[in-house]
């Protein structure tokens, strides 16, 4: 009969740790977040030998149980909690063979909780190269546990850890260091207070900030307050213990571990000194980010464009073979574009981390964050928050995913809120035919005016997000203390199994849980454009027929326009009409507006439909919109209402996926929503601002 058992993988950060877990599960794994918060939970299920199935869970990487921040505290909660179904049978701890000595504080710690701990030594291929000799035998006694040299990048020693796992009931659960030889006093107190509990938990519910914990110290509290101690206090005991863990773990390393230096060859530290110089490390990662984003607009226009032509011959298709009582202009409409909404930014998605997994597998992505991280923290910003800010030029939807990898949740929060304001790929419609409206074709010291108006609007996307991040920085409460912590591990070649396995799972998440949002926005769109109150959109073609032959090429045009004019989404548009027209907009300029929400691309092709021209006509497309005039007569689109437009739309919510991912990253509909509010309330603001000026 085969048993389930929970297995815990912790770890330091860049110790290989989702390599291990990787090979453990293959592709049989899962992601979702932990109960209330947005950090991410990955889980997967492996055989074992001896029938033993086991779940692995692969718990955020830490550095030790004194928890500071959002990742470590779910690390120690768990720890902590044996009423967890997530609590672990036997805990593995993945470390790095070139750091082991700080990898092992974490081990004691989490073998001082008498769970059965095994040793992971990871990047064991190195060894040799590094001068590095163990003597695993003795570590295992020392250690009174097992201990697997790994190299996950080659597959060795995967089955032996699968063996280790499978008899993890023979491991020895005798502590590293007993705890009351920092204070005997105090612990003796604690210990005659709680007898029945196990003193070091009772140490780490003493001193830690999670949740549970919390609760653990009213209880305590309620039944005897004699053990109260001052913070001070507390934190000299929490110095103590390290010190304490330090000199037990450098004494097990004098017995088993050499590293003989003059067997080493070190290429790492000569390439250090180029990417991470205060110039070359700067123009080194423009150079990187400027082949990335070609490439990413290159490469990814190919599969965009064959997803958007699929699903637009899907759409006639639907229209014509589907029978009536499958409502075929809902799917034709609503639900196949809504799909096409969500599967049109898989290629950009998948790309981009490609990428971001390739640079973060080298290691290259922690020496940006170091070199990036004094200039951003000016705005409150991490070093880490500038691949979302960069990447948000694509497309704001993975860009806000990257930001994962920012540890403090208020610079995560603070990234993930303004990068909606760089210009992501789909505003850039929008610009060319504006730009084109109302700026000349004539150069400036040899320079494209219109070429340079299009990188003002870029510039001015990136100054805005800057600004919005110090404001926000200034606003939010910090909820804890940042420390920037950046490993930098060694130069190595990316795992294909790892980016592979990131790509499928990134992707995926975007799909199924983005995609439910834009899905139902997309219908409650096609549904608005596609019905009216009033007797004049059911009577449509009567009404178009007056003034357009039934046989007129326009015919069509003619109709949609009519429609789209007197539906629910064309009285929106009349409704807010007052409201833009101090921008110097009319009310088809509103429709377009409300209805690119779906996706900025839409503005063009929505006024196309409007002004009766064809979507691929695009020099008719200009004519008619610089031909539109206002009820008095004057022209729509002027210099001043053009520059407002833009402006509008360099500020504003980028679109509905945006707001969904915004949504699925915090875990609540209250910073999405009072970003939408902000953003519009900042674009209005900004078009007011520029139309009434450039009107003078």
């Amino acid at each position: 009969m085969s048993k389930n058992i929970n297995v815990a993988l912790i770890g330091n950060p860049n110790t290989g740790k989702s390599s291990v877990f990787n090979h453990l599960t293959g592709l049989n794994q899962k992601t979702g977040n932990y109960p209330g918060i947005t950090v991410e939970k990955r889980q997967g299920m492996c055989r074992l030998p001896r029938g033993v199935k086991a779940r692995i869970l692969d718990l955020p990487g830490t550095y030790s149980l004194n928890a500071s921040s959002v990742d470590e505290n779910v690390v120690v909660e768990l720890m902590l909690n044996k009423n967890d179904k997530d609590f672990p049978d036997v805990a593995v701890l993945v470390s790095d063979v070139e750091n082991l000595k700080r990898n092992l504080l974490l081990f004691t710690q989490i073998k001082d909780l008498n769970i059965p701990t095994i040793l992971v030594i990871n990047m064991s291929d190195r060894m040799r190269r590094k001068g590095i000799s163990i003597d695993t035998y003795k570590m295992e006694q020392l250690l009174h546990t097992k201990v697997a040299l790994v190299s996950a990048r080659k597959n060795e020693g995967i089955d032996v850890l699968k063996e280790h796992i499978a008899t993890y009931k023979t491991l020895s659960t005798t502590p590293c260091l007993s705890i009351d030889q920092i204070d005997q006093d105090y612990f003796g107190s604690l210990k005659n207070i709680f007898p029945k509990q196990s003193l070091y938990k009772l140490w780490l519910v003493i001193t830690q900030d999670v949740n549970f914990a919390k609760v653990a110290r009213k209880k305590m509290e309620a039944e005897d307050a004699s053990h109260i101690r001052s913070a001070s206090f507390l934190k000299r005991l929490q110095q103590k213990e390290t010190i304490k863990r330090y000199q037990f773990i450098n004494s097990v390393l004098k017995e088993c571990y050499i590293k003989d230096f003059r067997k080493a060859t070190d290429l790492r530290g000569r390439l250090d000194r180029i990417l991470t110089h205060k110039v070359w490390g700067f123009v080194i990662f423009f150079l990187v980010l400027l082949t990335i984003f070609q490439a990413l607009f290159d490469w990814s226009s190919i599969p965009m464009d064959f997803i958007d032509v699929t699903f637009a011959q899907f759409s006639d298709w639907a229209k014509t073979a589907l029978p009536s009582w499958l409502a075929p202009n809902l799917i034709a409409e609503g639900i196949i574009p809504g799909l096409g909404g969500i599967i049109i930014f898989v290629p950009q998605i998948a790309m981009l981390f490609l990428f971001i997994s390739i640079l973060e597998e080298t290691g290259y992505m922690s020496r940006v964050v170091f070199i990036m991280d004094r200039v951003m923290r000016r705005f409150g910003l991490s070093g880490k928050s500038v691949v979302p800010l960069i990447s948000g030029t694509a497309c704001a939807i993975p860009a806000i995913m990257a930001t994962r990898n920012i540890e403090n949740w208020k610079e995560r929060l603070v990234t993930i809120l303004v990068t909606p304001f760089t210009t992501c790929s789909a505003r850039l419609p929008v610009y060319l035919i504006l730009i084109s409206l109302i700026i000349p074709d004539e150069r400036i010291l040899g320079a494209n005016l219109q070429g340079l108006v299009l990188m003002i609007f870029y510039m001015l996307g990136f100054a805005m997000a800057l600004l919005a991040a110090f404001v926000l920085h200034k606003i939010i409460p910090q909820n804890q203390k940042s420390y920037f912590v950046v490993e930098m591990p060694n130069y190595r070649i990316p795992l294909l199994k790892n980016v592979v396995l990131t790509i499928i799972e990134k992707t995926k998440s975007f799909v199924l849980e983005a995609g439910k949002v834009i899905m139902a926005i997309s219908i409650l769109l096609w549904v608005l454009a596609s019905n009216g109150p009033r007797e004049t959109f059911k009577n449509a073609a009567n009404e178009v027929a007056k003034t357009t032959s039934i046989d007129n090429a326009n015919y069509e045009r003619q109709l949609n326009a009519y429609k789209l004019e007197h539906s629910y989404l064309g009285i929106i548009g009349k409704g807010i009409e007052p409201l833009i027209r101090p921008l110097g907009y009319d009310w088809k300029i509103g429709i377009a507006i409300v209805s690119s929400f779906a996706a900025r691309e839409v503005f063009v092709g929505t006024l196309a439909t409007i002004y009766n021209v064809g979507e691929d006509e695009e020099e008719t497309i200009k004519k008619r919109m610089a031909a539109e005039t206002l009820s008095d007569g004057s022209p729509v689109f002027t210099l001043a209402s053009g520059l407002s437009l833009m402006v509008f739309y360099a500020f504003a919510m980028q679109c509905m996926s945006t707001l969904a991912i915004v949504r699925k990253e915090t875990n609540s509909w209250r910073w999405p929503t009072i970003q939408l509010i902000v953003m519009t309330l900042v674009a209005y603001v900004g078009a007011l601002v520029t139309f009434q000026y450039f009107s003078i």
